[in-house]
């Protein structure tokens, strides 16, 4: 847990360190019914070390850092490809409240049923391939971000035919009363545990490098990131990202937010991120048709 910034990304090993280091604290417990098993002080008190480091690095997320004050409400899901129920999971989000929501993943075939399920409560939409947003407020200056998808046989050319069909970030600003909000909304590629290979990664750590250039160069001071970033902020493959922005969910949130997948929650791989402005709550929607459960965040100036 101490060193698991020093651990190899060779064959994804150190992102799927990253991904479940909050569970290595578990080991705690597991040790110390040993040790009084066996009734050994000696290995009571060094569990003092283990103990310490999980506290020190997650013992802030314990406990409920919201505060009141939340001037507009924030929401991302990842409604995945196979949602039985897309007209369903759009009424649900309706009924958040979000002011700014984004969706992940969309598909050409349920496209239209979130279009149509969220006309009425957002009259502002753009989609950009597989991502969009829906907002309250109007949205002006809307583009593609190019993360520099890998297309397997393809290799690093992406065709001219795929380049909008299968983009997977876009770019926006919202017009709110306290001035122009840059809005990313993010769909990393997807990570593989394979037997032969480990954990595979390259995909998402391409794009998220080229996300944190697309943030880097960003001239406006507020930003909010909405999206699955297939990782959390402890991976140090999105390093260009979380080094730029803060997850709402350390500053404002109420435990550890996991959101996948949605039956059993074992990481939070969809983030709210932000500069700029001011976090002040974040919690977790109902779950969905969606393997993923909805983040939102209450943020202000």
């Amino acid at each position: 847990m101490l060193l698991h910034a020093q651990i190899t990304d060779r064959g994804g090993l150190g992102s799927l360190v990253e991904t479940f280091l909050p569970w290595f604290g578990l080991f705690v417990p597991v040790l110390l019914a040993g040790a009084l098993w066996r009734r050994s002080a000696s290995a009571v008190v060094a569990l003092v070390l283990p103990a310490t480091v999980w506290l020190n690095l997650f013992g802030g997320l314990l406990g409920d850092k919201s505060r009141p004050g939340s001037e507009l409400t924030v929401a991302s899901h990842n409604v995945g490809a196979d949602n039985p129920d897309p007209a369903g999971t759009a009424r649900d989000l309706v009924a958040s409240g979000a002011d700014v929501l984004a969706l992940e993943e969309l598909t050409e075939q349920d496209r239209g049923t979130y279009e149509k399920g969220l006309a009425k409560a957002y009259p502002h939409h753009t989609v950009q391939g597989t991502v969009g947003l829906w907002s309250k407020l109007p949205l002006s200056g809307t583009r593609s971000v190019d993360t520099k998808m890998d297309y397997g046989p393809l290799g690093d050319t992406k065709p001219a035919a795929l380049k909008m069909t299968y983009s997977r970030a876009l770019r926006t600003t919202v017009a709110t009363d306290h001035g122009p909000l840059a809005v990313y909304v993010a769909h990393l590629g997807s990570v593989r545990v394979n037997p032969g290979s480990g954990f595979w990664t390259e995909s998402r750590d391409r794009s998220a490098q080229a996300l944190g250039q697309a943030v880097a160069a960003e001239r406006s001071e507020r930003v909010v990131l909405l999206g699955d970033l297939n990782g959390t902020v402890d991976d140090g493959a999105l390093g260009g990202i979380t080094s730029q922005l803060h997850s709402v969910q350390e500053e404002a949130g109420d435990g550890f937010g996991l959101s996948w997948p949605a039956k059993f929650p074992v990481a939070r791989i969809d983030q709210i991120l932000v500069r700029g402005v001011e976090p002040k709550s974040s919690w977790l929607l109902p779950a969905t048709g969606s393997d993923h459960l909805p983040v939102a965040a209450g943020i202000s100036w």
